[in-house]
């Protein structure tokens, strides 16, 4: 594993990933803890999992649930988090709140804090008047220094403080992994709100706190959180002085924005957004990841398809490319497409088996002859599929019963019109005529066709098969038609070349 040397010196690498349970996971979320996970084990380090709860008004157990089961199905193991444990849990922020309250009172008395008991108006008023005068519109420091008779008086108003926290006036510069070298003017960070008047921690407490606790040597997140980091420096470093953590402060790295359509930041809103949507569109994790890795990093300039193990291999944050990445979902799709390719038929067929079990395809404890067809038909879809789904619709033809098969109209109009409905007698006639089950294989079935629709009728081969395909299958695109009917059999074939033609 590679050395790290920074302002953290020789401590072993600590990254998290620590989001918050409101609602679907998204792409943007997936790819932040990707890079983190891999970060941390390139090092020979821990990765972190925690989850960010304390906003009750979005937060919900549904999603946390969602959370933790997408980190599984992706294959991001941590080593210290929810359902695993670790020396410095609780994992869950909302079990956390005696620490937070403890944290904001040993600021307080530190004089790194203090209570501030302007008004929402008062507030917005004095923000009105520095826009005006073109100052910067942020907390004016106005209750920096009450005195205790001042504060007594706001109290006896029935006033309810928000606790600041107070800014050291001076300059930050910083290393980003990403980004360089960067540097805030003090004027342009002021004091901000660590606990609200209700007593309700922010993120801005909330989070600082527990990655000094939890002893995170390296926090990688979404660059619209890169204006926050001069803040977070300055609380450190007051953690510092009161004891909370290990008295350093972490290695900062902020990550592009993943794009949609139109230029604009990918949402939630955004279909290809939700993470839940992929597994049942039918893609591998290992695909998805390598898709999702490609969104600010390459493993080299010419290779885009590579396995998590060959990243965490390579992955270094300093050739994250901080510019904006776009997500595509054809490209997506045709990397998942190369990872179904790298398996093995037997492998493909236990990824298949759990979506032909979803579409009632399969019995939920498969029997021997469904395993049986499964597996003689994976091979037939093995290079033809980008998705797991695909292979459900391209074989579901040899799991149906002869009442439950269809086929597809749009496919029939074209292809069982008057002339089609020809080929299909004369292919029916010679199929049927094939003796016995030891005679039925794709040879035989290939040779009685060719010579009946291409050498006898004068046939192109598309239209030839095509009619038959149909007929036989329900689309107009399947496996290898041959292939396909000898997996059949003899009198479904028969029996569906009958329906067509009834």
């Amino acid at each position: 594993m590679t050395d790290l040397t920074s302002t953290t010196g020789t401590r072993p690498v600590v990254a998290r990933f620590c989001p918050s349970p409101t609602g679907n996971p998204h792409v943007g979320m997936a790819r932040t803890a990707l890079f983190s996970w891999a970060f941390a084990r390139h090092h020979g380090g821990k990765f972190v999992f925690r989850i960010e709860d304390t906003d009750t008004s979005r937060d919900n157990e549904e999603s946390y649930h969602l959370l933790v089961e997408v980190m599984k199905w992706l294959g991001l193991d941590w080593d210290e988090g929810p359902e695993v444990g670790g020396p410095h849990g609780p994992y869950r922020q909302s079990e956390r709140m005696d620490i937070y309250a403890d944290v904001a009172q040993r600021l307080l008395d530190a004089g790194f804090a203090y209570k501030a008991y302007d008004t929402a108006e008062e507030l917005e008023q004095r923000r009105n008047a520095a826009r005006a005068a073109g100052k910067p519109s942020g907390y004016d420091g106005l209750h920096r220094d009450l005195t205790l008779e001042q504060q007594a008086a706001y109290e006896a108003e029935g006033r309810e403080p928000v606790i600041r926290f107070k800014m050291p006036e001076r300059t930050y510069t910083f290393t980003d992994l990403v980004r360089g070298e960067i540097t805030f003017d003090s004027a342009n960070v002021q004091d901000y709100v660590l606990v609200r008047a209700n007593g309700q921690p922010l993120y801005t407490l909330t989070n600082p706190t527990d990655d000094a606790m939890m002893g995170i040597t390296h926090v990688l997140r979404g660059e619209d959180l890169l204006s926050s980091t001069p803040r977070q420096i300055a609380l450190y470093e007051a953690f510092a002085e009161i004891g909370v953590g290990g008295g350093f402060t972490p290695e900062f790295g902020h990550l592009p924005f993943v794009m949609g359509e139109g230029n604009r930041k990918l949402s939630k809103r955004d279909p290809e957004s939700n993470l839940l949507d992929y597994k049942p569109k039918g893609f591998l994790p290992e695909g998805l990841l390598n898709y999702m890795a490609l969104l600010g990093w390459s493993i080299a300039e010419d290779r885009d398809v590579f396995s998590l193990e060959e990243m965490v291999e390579a992955f270094e944050i300093g050739r994250v490319n901080p510019n904006p990445a776009r997500f595509d979902i054809k490209k997506a799709e045709a990397i998942n497409g190369s990872h179904v390719r790298l398996l093995t038929d037997e492998q493909l067929r236990e990824r298949l088996t759990p979506y032909f079990q979803e579409a009632g395809l399969i019995d939920e404890t498969p029997t021997v002859s469904q395993m049986g067809t499964l597996a003689a038909a994976t091979p037939l879809v093995h290079e033809r599929i980008t998705l797991l789904t695909e292979a459900v619709d391209m074989l579901r033809f040899l799991f149906v019963s002869d009442d439950e098969f269809v086929v597809d109209a749009a496919d029939a109009a074209k292809n069982l019109d008057a002339s089609g409905l020809e080929v299909v007698r004369a292919a029916r006639d010679a199929l049927d005529a094939i003796p016995g089950a030891a005679e039925w294989t794709t040879g035989t079935i290939e040779g009685a066709l060719r010579t009946t629709l291409i050498d006898g009728m004068g046939l192109k081969p598309r239209l030839a098969f095509g009619p038959v395909r149909v007929a036989v299958t329900g689309s107009r695109i399947s496996p290898p038609l041959f292939e396909s009917l000898e997996l059949l059999g003899h009198r479904k074939t028969i029996a569906r070349l009958d329906a067509a033609l009834g």
